[in-house]
């Protein structure tokens, strides 16, 4: 990829969003309240997105078995979003995925989803090889065992992944409280 965005923050021109796995079968798995938050900050980022022009990719973990995006979730996805099923637990090692983040053309991808220890890490740690510079986003991911979340925010960072949370990301998109955007994200954040 090597395109080198301009700064260390997201920008809304060369970013993309990658929602990975948050299904219903398997969200069920997790805790409770961090479910729930995930769903709303994972919501917020798509819906965020969908609202300045960001390209958003929904990614499901073989959906015969393990089901559909969560419905909470797919209320909040803009109309463009890609919906893309895959096997294997990296996004970047499914060429139909990888295919539509590249075709993108934006360098940096933000990514928020599940689990945090398996399909998030290994397709942050794939893309970042792959050339692309990686936001993942603390507070819209999550693991059924916090130790194992903790452990991979752990290991992307040392890797060169930039871990955020959502509001840095909605800020950062919007860059200027000027923007004609301010008070339609502002409302994704309260």
């Amino acid at each position: 990829m090597n395109h080198t965005p301009p700064s260390p923050l997201c920008s809304a021109g060369h970013s993309q969003l990658l929602v990975v796995d948050i299904q219903a079968k398997l969200a069920v798995a997790m805790d409770a309240d961090t479910r729930r938050e995930v769903y709303r900050r994972a919501g917020s980022l798509a819906q965020g997105a969908g609202v300045l022009g960001i390209p958003v990719t929904v990614t499901e973990q073989y959906p015969q078995g393990i089901g559909h995006t969560a419905g909470e979730i797919q209320g909040m996805l803009p109309e463009a979003v890609r919906v893309l099923e895959k096997t294997t637990f990296s996004c970047c090692r499914d060429e139909g995925i990888m295919g539509a983040v590249k075709r993108a053309e934006r360098p940096q991808v933000v990514v928020c989803g599940m689990e945090s220890h398996v399909c998030v890490l290994q397709t942050a740690l794939l893309l970042v090889e792959a050339g692309f510079q990686v936001f993942v986003v603390e507070d819209a991911v999550c693991s059924r065992d916090p130790r194992n979340k903790a452990n991979a925010l752990a290991r992307m960072a040392r890797a060169g992944v930039i871990i955020t949370n959502f509001e840095s990301v909605l800020f950062e998109w919007l860059a200027d409280s000027r923007h004609p955007k301010f008070k339609e994200i502002l409302n994704l954040i309260r």
